[in-house]
């Protein structure tokens, strides 16, 4: 993928080496079994449930702002950026998430948040937090893609739920869960396809809203396909030793995964990222 050249936002907050403990053993056997479950997010209800079941302490101070030195953090900063310019061109008033890097763990708007949980957007603070080992246990965990787009497609999965909660998906989800009558995992799915598809459709308008800087080269959408296929509820249920069981969801199979994001990126457009259609 190219990005090395590319505009950077530099609102990158970097909270790396400050400090982020959590309380509780386990934490190594949590990584293991949850970076898998929760990997490419949890969305916004989600993690506000999650993030409240983990006690800890991690820094509250704010870390350095800007475009970080090293060149994992700049890929964070460059391809946010483009992010946000895709979605600028295509939502009226539309206002950016703030970006934290970290390690191990750090405080969010909700609740203590630690790299087991994988990434995630906190809607409380619009931020989306990264802990950048998570590359490495997606790959190492999972099996999933090394490649920079299958890095960035996680980046761009992230923002799709802070998308969602400018529009309002996230809420009208969150208030049909509340209701009850068992289709709080089916609101569940639709949220993180949809996330899916929105990465698609940056991944389709790169390239022309950074000039070319930032663009998918050949073979770039079939890693990231791959990716997608490897973090798929079923696909990770059996790597966990159990049955495939749909109705425990919470992310879609590989195979939807895998549909919703080409869609995306084949359309190119937010209107055909309709996942709750029918629900």
């Amino acid at each position: 993928m190219r990005w090395i050249g590319g505009r950077r936002g530099g609102g990158v907050e970097d909270r790396r080496g400050m400090g982020g403990i959590a309380a509780g053993g386990g934490i190594g056997v949590a990584i293991i079994a949850l970076i898998g479950y929760f990997v490419f997010g949890i969305d916004p209800f989600t993690t506000q449930q999650v993030a409240s079941q983990f006690g800890g302490v991690g820094s509250s101070e704010p870390g350095k702002t800007g475009t970080p030195a090293d060149q994992a953090g700049q890929f964070v900063d460059v391809i946010g950026a483009n992010i946000n310019d895709v979605w600028a061109s295509k939502i009226n008033g539309y206002q950016p998430p703030k970006v934290v890097i970290y390690e191990q763990g750090t405080q969010t708007g909700c609740g203590f948040g630690q790299s087991a949980m994988g990434p995630f957007y906190c809607p409380n603070d619009a931020t989306v937090y990264l802990d950048l080992a998570f590359w490495q246990d997606m790959e190492t965990q999972l099996g999933a893609s090394g490649a920079d787009f299958a890095r960035a497609y996680v980046i761009a999965h992230e923002f799709g739920h802070h998308i969602q909660t400018m529009t309002g998906a996230s809420q009208k989800a969150d208030q049909a869960r509340a209701s009850g009558g068992g289709e709080a995992n089916r609101y569940s799915v639709a949220l993180e396809l949809q996330a899916d598809c929105y990465a698609g459709i940056w991944a389709a308008n790169a390239s022309a809203a950074s000039g070319g800087q930032v663009a998918l080269e050949s073979g770039d959408l079939e890693e990231g396909l791959k990716t997608a296929n490897a973090i798929g509820d079923d696909t990770l249920q059996k790597r966990g030793g159990g049955r495939v069981s749909p109705e425990n969801f919470t992310h879609g199979s590989s195979a939807e995964r895998v549909e919703w994001l080409k869609k995306g990126y084949q359309s190119g457009d937010p209107k055909q990222c309709d996942t709750f259609a029918g629900l």
